[in-house]
């Protein structure tokens, strides 16, 4: 039984997949570094080896969902804000959105267990990764159209951005927000760079470092975001027009909420994780069974501080 420790690093593609099919699913990139344990067991003139791994790590990821037509929503009820309207009337507010894009960049934790096997050069693991999200933001981007309508008037009132009706309106808008607890079940397949030698005998130690690449594969089981009840825009607040001002004060206001927490958006999420994993093991410490199992033999190699010499050292 050999203990090894090490570390490895990660890189790959990620992707969130809504449950719904008229989402598409995000496209981005990650990468981890972290530190690993790792349990060797089996008998010493096998080639097999049973796998056990813990370990911890960090990943940072990218990712970013696009949608070509956004959708919109209504904020009935609204009064018109112009000071100069007799009476004031209640409006229908409508905005539309196209062409937006929520990117996610995100700190996680990354905790492996694991648990396989290793042939010759081969090895394959298989277990759970667990993603605590540490640091979760979003960065919208959408084209913005407003109008209103009334049950008093026939048509739409639009293209005044003083009463907040703008057509073809870059918006964007940037905040923290949350990603559930992520449990991931993970496959990992691949080969070590060194050939161990199977040569035994008088001072042929065998070798203490691995040095692995694999491909590895993780998809989500839990639901990762939260389900949140909100607009895809905050709601528009009363203001007092300012006629010295050119500009429209209420541009500050429109603020996008993330695509996920946006209402109406896929009731799960999926993660997914698909790349390439290089770790290096540094095999710890062990003695092994004598090559010439004399006592008067061990006790000269002691005093000429030579103590490892004629011992054989498993793999």
């Amino acid at each position: 039984m050999n203990h090894y420790i090490g570390g490895f690093a990660n890189v790959g593609e990620w992707s969130l997949l809504p449950s719904e099919s008229k989402y598409s699913m995000s496209f981005g990139v990650t990468g981890g570094l972290g530190f690993v344990y790792e349990l060797q067991a089996g008998s010493k003139y096998s080639h097999a080896r049973f796998l056990f791994d813990a370990g911890v790590g960090a990943n940072y990821g990218w990712t970013s969902f696009s949608q070509s037509a956004a959708g919109g929503d209504t904020l009935f009820n609204q009064w018109d804000q112009d000071p100069y309207a007799t009476p004031r009337m209640e409006l229908d507010y409508i905005y539309e959105m196209r062409d937006r894009h929520d990117e996610y960049t995100d700190l996680s934790l990354q905790i492996p267990l694991m648990i396989g096997i290793q042939y010759h050069k081969f090895y394959a693991l298989a277990g759970v990764k667990v993603y605590p999200h540490v640091l979760t933001q979003t960065h919208s981007k959408a084209i913005l159209t407003t109008y209103g309508k009334s049950k008093y008037f026939i048509g739409d009132f639009r293209d005044d951005a003083t009463l907040q009706y703008f057509t073809d309106l870059p918006i964007e808008s940037s905040v923290k927000t949350s990603l559930k607890l992520d449990l991931d079940a993970s496959l990992e397949i691949g080969g070590r760079f060194n050939w161990v030698t199977d040569d035994v005998g008088f001072d042929v130690p065998k070798s203490k470092i691995e040095y692995r690449l694999a491909g590895f594969v993780d998809y989500g089981i839990l639901d990762v975001h939260y389900d949140l009840d909100g607009s895809a825009l905050g709601t528009p607040k009363t203001y007092t027009i300012d006629p010295t001002k050119k500009t429209n004060p209420m541009i500050d206001n429109l603020v996008m909420n993330d695509i996920m927490s946006t209402r109406g958006f896929a009731s799960k999420v999926t993660n997914l994780i698909v790349g390439l994993k290089f770790t290096v093991l540094f095999q710890l410490p062990k003695e092994g069974e004598c090559v010439i199992c004399k006592d008067g033999y061990r006790s000269l190699a002691r005093r000429r501080g030579s103590g490892r010499r004629g011992m054989q050292y498993e793999e």
